[in-house]
């Protein structure tokens, strides 16, 4: 059985829509964090403060707020590459993974982080986009997202193992393992796998 070309128009479409979609939410970053300079720190009450249960409603917003711009720049590069690439499948579709990681991140933060810790920052989201395109490819048999996975796994893995070590006390490694285990999660949750037998190119 062949599959239809996705006509050129239309890829070009994808590629300028996540191009956007990862510019535009990278910027947000900033400007928040901006504003919380300005504001004398302000928006950093909107991190995760572990199970305290008006903690809970910052689950999402804690994702997008981040300690320092040293912070914001340290996740701007990965989030823009894992980010792009995996927006090229769909804005609907990359945007409901995206928020199943936040979420179980968040959730699992809250729930595991020490005891009157704040955290905050998009690397739970990071750690979940590698996961979740690392194991994308071979959940939904698609040549291309398994080549895609395994070059990001060469490039990133050993940052990603450094990051989600429980020695590593510089970083929440709860929040970085938790985003790893949702963005996989995810994968199998949003799957779109061809037939039993076929293994197609996107």
């Amino acid at each position: 059985m062949t599959y239809p070309q996705v006509p050129e128009r239309r890829r070009s479409a994808r590629i300028r829509a996540a191009a956007l979609l990862m510019a535009g939410w990278v910027a947000l970053l900033w400007v928040l964090e901006a504003i919380d300079t300005a504001s004398g720190h302000a928006l950093d009450s909107y991190g995760i403060v572990s199970r305290e249960p008006s903690e809970l409603g910052d689950v999402v917003p804690s994702a997008f707020i981040h300690f320092g711009f040293a912070h914001v720049a340290a996740n701007t590069v990965p989030l823009l590459v894992f980010g792009f690439i995996a927006a090229l499948s769909g804005i609907r579709h990359f945007l409901a993974v995206s928020l199943l990681i936040v979420v179980v991140d968040g959730l699992g933060v809250w729930l595991v982080s020490p005891s009157n810790t704040n955290t905050a920052g998009a690397s739970g989201l990071i750690f979940g986009l590698f996961g979740y395109l690392v194991v994308r490819g071979f959940v939904d048999r698609k040549l291309l997202e398994v080549g895609v996975g395994l070059l990001i796994g060469a490039i990133w893995g050993s940052s990603i193992l450094l990051g989600i070590s429980p020695s590593n006390t510089e970083v929440s490694w709860q929040g970085h393992l938790f985003g790893l285990v949702a963005g996989i999660a995810a994968a199998f949750v949003f799957r779109r796998r061809e037939p039993r037998g076929q293994l197609s190119t996107p």
